[in-house]
């Protein structure tokens, strides 16, 4: 099928889903029909829009943590665990790597050395492997909204298999699950595969049905400036509403300073809403989930859970809807399902702590959300000219230029010609813009705060500036200053 913004047709949609069902041998349990009755007999406390919602109105920040096993009921008694030890809000489904690449032969290899060994041996749930009927079972012996999580350039099949067993929720789209992640995939594909997935939440909620989607925001974590996330996010918000999506989450990750990590927050949700309705999409939901610091973290868990601590004040003062939190194991590897609670009980802590209260606004705050907005406009302005009003035209043509540029991501598809580093106070700047179309003004503005930080520490304006904040949390600092400055 070739690229194009516009809606799917019902016809285009169910003559490529034949061939995705057909793909690997579980597919032959989706029923549509069947599907829409289950979601329907639900209760409210088990659909995730409903929950998203209630908080935001509520003017609550949920906690959601990140896990995955390979066994049904290792992964249910996981999950309840997170529940009744974590204090979760929503819970997830991480999906193994395997699956993420399509791989469902190593999966079944994986299930089977994982059944004889008595534990995981694979990062995830393996959710196609199994089944409607096996992931059915995790709904049922669980009491809180179910997301997919991933990481998955076609998660098509995955989608179809996760939804049709009562999964309310699922994360990606297909610039956030493609560029950082996958190395050689077209960002053409991405965009057409994950048009697929929202054309079939689009199906679901013509059906009565309302299933949330996700963007991840945070790309690939590591000093990405807030207004190039943001645009990337509002750009899939962008795709996802076309083919019908009308309950949508858009994502930040963390970046540290407090001022920007608010502000970008509230840029994305009051500038994502503009773009809806300036194109007709009046009647989006729109919801935010703020990630909890995504790049290293110490090894000594009592500066882990400093940093988790952190992220959760964060998300608070932002008003995000929910925060996805980060355990004290995070240096080591995939968590015990204890350090994965004790992560969701110091963020629940923080978050109890801080209910009601939101950062009060000051020029500071203020000057932050025009900044990160006007950037981001500027990015969006040049992709909409790009494909010469078709945003999926104009995206792929925009990493093909470098206009949109995630930095440090593996993807041969990105320029990588942008560069960040932290400014004086530890905010995200734009070091070295790349072809990313920044007016003159805010190009200089970025380039004044970076020279800010250089005349204090004493030392110019260089790419160590970036090697050296990659590791500064790492080591229990923000900002990679010199030595005799730390």
């Amino acid at each position: 099928m070739k690229l194009r913004f516009n809606k799917w047709t019902e016809d285009e949609f169910f003559e490529i889903r034949k061939e995705v069902l057909s793909s690997w041998s579980t597919g032959k349990e989706v029923d549509l029909e069947e599907a829409i009755r289950y979601h329907k007999s639900l209760p409210d406390s088990k659909n995730f829009s409903k929950k998203l919602l209630d908080a935001k109105n509520a003017g609550i920040t949920l906690a959601q943590p990140r896990a995955g096993v390979a066994l049904i009921n290792q992964h249910i008694e996981l999950l309840n665990f997170l529940d009744s030890e974590g204090g979760a809000d929503l819970l997830p489904s991480t999906i193994d790597s395997y699956t993420r690449q399509n791989k469902y032969e190593n999966c079944e290899k994986g299930i089977e050395e994982s059944k004889r060994a008595g534990r995981s041996l694979l990062n995830g749930f393996p959710g196609v492997n199994h089944g409607v009927s096996g992931c059915r079972k995790v709904v049922e012996a669980t009491a809180l909204p179910l997301q997919l999580r991933h990481g998955t350039p076609d998660a098509r099949l995955l989608s179809e298999i996760m939804f049709a067993a009562g999964f309310t929720s699922n994360e990606g789209g297909g610039i956030s699950y493609n560029v950082p992640y996958a190395k050689s995939v077209s960002i053409e594909k991405t965009l057409i595969y994950w048009q697929y997935v929202d054309r079939l939440v689009g199906w679901y909620e013509e059906h009565g049905v309302s299933i949330n989607r996700e963007s991840f925001g945070p790309l690939t974590g590591t000093l990405v400036p807030p207004s190039m996330s943001n645009a990337i996010g509002i750009l899939e918000g962008l795709m996802a509403a076309e083919q019908g999506v009308k309950n949508l989450t858009l994502g930040y990750g963390q970046c540290g300073n407090l001022i920007q990590d608010v502000a970008a927050i509230r840029a994305l949700e009051a500038q994502a809403q503009e773009y809806f309705e300036i194109f007709g999409y009046e009647d989006i939901q729109l919801t935010t989930v703020f990630h909890q610091w995504m790049g290293g973290f110490p090894e000594d868990e009592a500066k882990a859970f400093g940093i988790i601590s952190n992220g959760a004040t964060v998300a608070a003062l932002s008003g995000a809807t929910k925060v996805i939190v980060k355990t004290p194991h995070e240096a080591i590897g995939v968590p015990t399902k204890e350090a994965n609670a004790a992560g969701l009980r110091a963020t629940k802590m923080v978050l109890n702590l801080l209910r009601g209260q939101q950062l009060s606004s000051s020029s500071e705050l203020d000057k932050e959300i025009e900044v990160i907005k006007n950037e981001t406009k500027c990015i969006l302005d040049k992709v909409f000219e790009l494909g010469e009003g078709d945003w999926a035209i104009g995206i792929v043509k925009a990493f093909e230029q470098g206009v949109l540029d995630v930095p440090f991501a593996p993807s041969i598809y990105n320029a990588g010609k942008m560069m960040p580093a932290r400014d004086n106070v530890g905010k995200v700047r734009y070091l070295s813009l790349g072809n990313v179309p920044l007016n003159k003004k805010l190009a200089e503005y970025n380039l004044a705060q970076l020279e800010e930080r250089g005349r204090f520490e004493g030392r110019p304006v260089t790419f160590q500036m970036t090697v050296d904040d990659i590791f500064a949390i790492g080591k229990g600092i923000l900002i990679g200053r010199p030595k005799k400055q730390n």
